[in-house]
């Protein structure tokens, strides 16, 4: 038996029909260091915020 999807599922298909990713996003691994998947800047594992641009997870 199927399970109805989730208002999160419909509105993540709904998007991902029109081009848009849907996937969540978060820091990048570059070496011993975390990389902005927004502008590539690049900290210290401890970051919590991207001080180039702002981004937060």
């Amino acid at each position: 038996m199927a399970t109805a999807p989730t208002g999160d599922d419909v509105f993540d298909e709904f998007l991902s029909e029109r081009g848009h990713e849907t996937e969540t996003v978060g820091w990048q691994e570059d070496y011993n260091k975390k990389q902005c998947p927004e502008c590539g800047g690049l900290h210290d594992t401890s970051a919590s915020e991207c001080s180039v641009c702002g981004w937060r997870p």
